[in-house]
């Protein structure tokens, strides 16, 4: 692979409040060897001309759900899995279109599609997977119609799904071991109700303390984490007590609970775009009114939950939790934040912030030498207006995934 110099640029390194004007980056192979306030020089390298472009990290968005191809999920089960894969392909690659060059699958997606990308048979961001959520009977992950038996071993299981039901210590050992074995790099539980679950309310508890604890002791053994769905602050406490160290979404935290987050150390990875798409878009795409009625518990309480988790220190990630087409927002996340955020620090949810989330610092989500070469550049500047980096990518003159260029404007 040869080397590139990225020139003329204006760096918005992860790390900084500002934007560096005049720097120079140097690319070998599928890392940044050298940043610099100075002109770079190489017999062997190709020079491009930024042009005092705007050059960023490659975004990070911590919560995704790539095989979710349809908004009604329970239709995932009634179409093959082959055919999920390759919409799913077409999902990815559309995230990285939009400039993420890495993603958390948060229920769904296996050790298979992050291999498929790592080979470079699906043009996509790089892929955590988090395999089949864990959820109890008659929880978040539970879209059976009532009219369904229990599924009693795994060959009555068809189809793809976001998530498995596990009930009791036993079963949660050993499906947390199971999603392990099959590649996720993070175990994910439903510790409250949710949306798209119909029969579960949003202050629903999920999952006992024993469960968890098991399910958590299965992670670190793995030397990974466990991430749970939780919207009150009754699940969020019951979740961070028992060991998970990243809360999705937490619509409707509190004070004391965020400061309870912040002392164990946890992460918050609020999904505010999801409701605003549900609420624009939800059912011309199939959402149930079920949904659509639980919806509206959640939706308001978004931005009040940025100002809480700020205010109490907690590390806030980007997220997205998109469906179906209405993945196609995934950056509007951007614009909603920052009616209670800084630009700064919205941007820092999306870079530095969530690679600490994924443990990946020092390679993820900075431009600075040793780190992976995932850079965007981008024609503004994001601080002084973040819509900049709403839309499918077009403001992007470059997209660059471990020192490849996939996208180039000049």
């Amino acid at each position: 692979m040869p080397a590139i110099i990225l020139s003329n640029c204006a760096l918005l390194d992860g790390t900084r409040e500002e934007r560096g004007e005049g720097h120079h980056v140097l690319i070998e192979g599928d890392r940044i060897r050298e940043v610099s306030d100075r002109p770079l020089k190489s017999a062997t390298a190709e020079t491009i001309d930024l042009r005092g472009r705007t050059l960023m990290p490659g975004l990070i968005d911590a919560h995704v759900h790539v095989i979710a191809v349809d908004a009604a999920l329970a239709r995932l089960a009634e179409q093959p899995l082959t055919l999920t894969s390759l919409q799913a392909a077409q999902v990815m690659e559309g995230m990285l279109r939009r400039g993420f060059t890495t993603v958390r699958d948060t229920g769904g997606a296996d050790g298979g599609l992050a291999d498929a990308v790592a080979q470079g048979l699906i043009a996509g961001p790089r892929l955590f997977p988090s395999g089949q959520a864990l959820s109890q009977t008659g929880g978040h992950g539970d879209l059976r119609p009532r009219t369904r038996s229990v599924v009693t071993c795994a060959c009555c299981e068809y189809g793809a799904g976001l998530a498995r039901i596990a009930d009791g210590v036993d079963e949660c050992r050993r499906a947390a071991r199971d999603e392990l074995r099959k590649g996720a790099t993070q175990i994910k539980i439903m510790a409250s109700g949710g949306v798209a679950s119909p029969y579960d309310p949003i202050g629903n508890l999920q999952y006992s303390n024993e469960e968890m604890r098991a399910i958590v002791e299965e992670a670190r053994g793995w030397h990974t984490y466990v991430l749970a769905h939780a919207y009150s602050p009754d699940a969020i406490r019951r979740a961070i007590d028992n060991g998970v160290r990243s809360i999705e979404h937490a619509n409707l935290i509190d004070r004391d609970t965020a400061e309870q987050v912040k002392a164990a150390g946890g992460y918050v990875v609020p999904t505010l775009v999801t409701y605003d798409a549900l609420h624009r878009f939800g059912r011309e795409f199939g959402l149930s009114e079920i949904s659509l009625g639980k919806l509206a518990e959640v939706r308001e309480a978004g931005l009040h939950s940025l100002e809480i988790l700020q205010s109490a220190g907690v590390p806030i990630g980007y997220g997205t939790d998109l469906l179906g087409p209405m993945h196609r927002h995934q950056c509007r996340e951007f614009v909603l934040r920052a009616e209670a955020m800084k630009p700064i620090d919205v941007i820092r949810s999306a870079t530095t912030v969530n690679a600490a989330l994924l443990n990946r610092e020092s390679e993820l989500g900075v431009i600075a030498p040793g780190a992976r070469a995932d850079l965007i550049a981008l024609d503004g500047d994001p601080l002084a207006d973040i819509a900049l980096l709403d839309g499918e990518g077009e403001h992007l003159a470059l997209i660059m995934k471990d020192g490849v260029l996939h996208k180039r404007m000049y």
